[in-house]
């Protein structure tokens, strides 16, 4: 497509969005050098004549040809090219877009952290402008949106932490890229992918066959909790029951045993030797009689040993908390030995723990290059997970709540993905180990942003969290 008709497109669609988001008032636009600032000008156009008062700013003297074009156009229709941006109720950033890997520098850095500090809306083009695109990391600065109007496809940075306290509320703004042009550059499954509902949902296995009975949905074993931590092992249990899964056991120390059985009546909790500390000091099961096992909450380090007995076993294995902290000790690489599949649930500590010589510039990066290293999935935790298989397939979680930054709610994903495991290898089902594990984490996510509207960000503790799992699933049903 001609770039001068892309630029026309995009804009037009751009305004579009603009208008709905806020009616008719005066607007400020920063108009960088290149393509970004041919897109800003012409949305300074369109929004000039939608009856908004516009005023163009650019702090640069040399434009692309086709950006010069638009802003010679744009003083044709009087509208102001001001030195300063004065009394505006809005700003459109169209400085840098897509690309942008140098250091913002004065005086484009002094003129970001001024826009920064006015309290108006300030709507991005394509991301705000200082963000590398990849990483979401700000180059020296970076403009503090309100609002981004992506263009086209999703880009990484948008997607990744480093960014979150720059973009504001982020939107896709399609302009009908052919899906045959985004197949022959990217393949048909992009290593790069955004999890949506839709697709979460798809994975769920849900839905029963009539004839169908406990054993054929999955038993899951869950190895965790010590007397130091007991309510590590709850609250993994709690996550477990609410995937479905048909058959629920649980692995405990014998002080916790009574606790466990009068809180998870439906689970067989089995009492296990323990240390004189609480901790789980053998475990004399068949690990075969399971279809999968999640193992780490609350066990304490004293508990190494059952780790390295579940490593070498053959069952598929969720691993978390102590459970990675006995790997690391291990080593990570170990796991390439192992031949049952094997899902690691790390938050960025223990990540840096299984693999210190991560570079985490960027985190997709980073977690991509250690589920090569495992031949493992690695979730890392965070304000937006990112999950990789050896393969090298890429998906974050867009969407999340910092009300899940809170103790125990790990442990509440660990029994989940537990449960979703389980059931998946006992129906042999064809979905992917890697999808399953993102309809996990999407589940685990949207129960507590649930949670959030009736318990506020301070009201939602791990126990509170479980008891939106059920209803959060309920509602996207509905919809």
């Amino acid at each position: 497509m001609p770039v001068a008709a892309l630029m026309e497109k995009v804009a037009g669609k751009l305004s579009d969005r603009i208008v709905q988001l806020y009616p008719a008032c005066k607007v400020g636009i920063l108009v960088g050098s290149g393509h970004n600032g041919g897109d800003a000008l012409v949305v300074a156009r369109e929004l000039h004549f939608r009856g908004y008062e516009v005023q163009v700013f650019s702090p640069f003297s040399r434009f692309k040809d086709l950006t010069a074009t638009h802003l010679q156009y744009a003083k044709s229709l009087g509208i102001p090219c001001v030195e300063d941006l004065q009394s505006c109720d809005l700003i459109i950033d169209g400085l840098f877009g897509f690309g942008l890997t140098r250091e913002i520098e004065d005086p484009i850095l002094s003129l970001i952290h001024q826009v920064n500090t006015w309290q108006i809306p300030l709507i991005s083009i394509d991301l705000p402008s200082g963000l590398e695109t990849d990483t979401g990391r700000a180059l020296g600065t970076a403009i503090r949106a309100t609002h981004t109007l992506c263009l086209g496809l999703w880009k990484l940075g948008l997607l990744q932490e480093p960014a979150l306290e720059f973009v504001g509320k982020a939107e896709l703004i399609d302009f009908d890229i052919p899906l045959a042009d985004i197949f022959a550059i990217l393949g048909e499954s992009p290593q790069n992918q955004r999890v949506t509902s839709t697709w979460a949902m798809s994975a769920l296995p849900l839905e029963r066959p009539a004839s169908t009975h406990k054993y054929k949905m999955g038993h899951l074993l869950l190895i965790c909790g010590s007397e130091r931590y007991a309510g590590g092992a709850l609250l993994t249990g709690l996550g477990g029951r609410a995937s479905g899964v048909g058959m629920l056991s649980i692995a405990v120390p014998n002080s916790l045993k009574p606790m466990l059985s009068s809180h998870l009546p439906e689970a067989l909790v089995i009492g296990c030797p323990e240390t004189e500390s609480g901790a789980i000091a053998q475990l004399d099961l068949d690990l075969t009689a399971f279809d999968a096992i999640a193992c780490g909450p609350g066990l304490t380090l004293e508990a190494a040993d059952i780790v390295r007995q579940v490593l070498d076993s053959d069952r598929p294995l969720v691993l978390d908390a102590d459970g990675l902290n006995a790997l690391a000790k291990l080593g990570a690489e170990t796991l390439k030995t192992r031949q049952a599949a094997t899902i690691l649930t790390p938050h960025l500590g223990e990540f840096k723990r299984l693999f210190p010589n991560a570079d985490l510039t960027c985190r997709a990066t980073a977690v991509r290059a250690a589920a090569a290293a495992t031949t493992a999935i690695v979730l890392l935790k965070g304000a937006r997970i990112a999950i990789a298989n050896p393969e090298g397939e890429l998906r974050i979680n867009p969407e999340s709540t910092p009300a899940l930054a809170r103790g125990g709610s790990g442990d509440v994903l660990t029994g989940l993905l537990g449960g979703l495991l389980a059931q998946q290898i006992a129906a042999q089902s064809q979905i992917s180990l890697l999808d399953m594990t993102q309809t996990a984490a999407w589940w685990h996510a949207q129960a507590g942003i649930l949670a959030v509207e009736t318990r506020t960000e301070l009201g939602v503790d791990a126990h509170t969290l479980t008891q939106f799992l059920i209803p959060s699933i309920a509602a996207h049903q509905k919809n």
